[in-house]
């Protein structure tokens, strides 16, 4: 074998054996996401990820996540996006918030008027897009499960995800859409209009149900965009 022959040899084993490099995906949010990589009170929608990355033998492939603080909103992502998501040079980031812009303008009266719950979402996006970062948007799903109607924040709530869709429209960037799946299923699921129970166990944080719903439709979409 003449030198140039084994070096080729060795560069192309070097590269044929090298460690792949894993897809990291960071989930950017609020209680919701934080309790996503805890055990309890139930199993969070990122650990059921990861079990369907080690049962489907991906556990080379992607490198999930959290990044969820409570009570955050829209401008407190945007505050800790350089430290908490940019930082660590991630090639998908979903964004899932909206819960907080609208539930606390009631419950607390700090809550995220429309207009800015907008710009703040776009700045997000633009800092993402400017690192050649993937966004994947996420509809904020429920603050309540009655199926009438009923919950007090449902026309606020479905404002806030129509700003949502249309920013994902306009920008041509993946959405998964929770408020839609979430009505959906509660339509054969919570025959008696429950509040609460169904996907959540408080109305708005994930039970197993819900954790496992989520999980499903966000690991689809990570395997749909990669």
């Amino acid at each position: 074998m003449n030198k140039l022959l084994f070096i080729s040899t060795i560069l192309f084993f070097s590269c044929a054996f090298a460690p792949q490099k894993k897809t990291k995906v960071i989930f950017f949010g609020d209680s919701i996401t934080e309790l996503g990589v805890k055990e309890k009170p139930y199993k969070g929608y990122i650990l059921e990820m990861n079990d369907k990355i080690r049962a489907e033998k991906k556990s080379d492939a992607y490198d999930l996540i959290g990044s969820g603080i409570s009570a955050n909103k829209v401008y407190d992502l945007y505050l800790r996006l350089e430290e908490d998501v940019l930082s660590k040079n991630p090639d998908i980031v979903f964004i899932w918030v909206g819960v907080n812009d609208v539930w606390h303008k009631t419950l607390l009266g700090t809550g995220t008027d429309a207009d800015k719950f907008e710009n703040f979402y776009l700045a997000i996006l633009k800092k993402l897009k400017d690192k050649g970062i993937k966004a994947v948007l996420v509809t904020p799903a429920v603050v309540g499960e009655k199926t009438d109607m009923s919950n007090p924040l449902d026309g606020d709530l479905n404002k806030y995800c129509n700003i949502i869709r249309d920013i994902a429209k306009k920008n041509d960037l993946p959405l998964v859409d929770l408020r839609n799946e979430f009505s959906n299923y509660y339509k054969t699921n919570n025959p008696n209009n429950e509040e609460k129970n169904i996907l959540t166990y408080d109305k708005v944080h994930l039970n197993t149900k819900g954790n496992q719903l989520v999980a499903n439709l966000m690991w689809k979409t990570i395997n749909e965009i990669n």
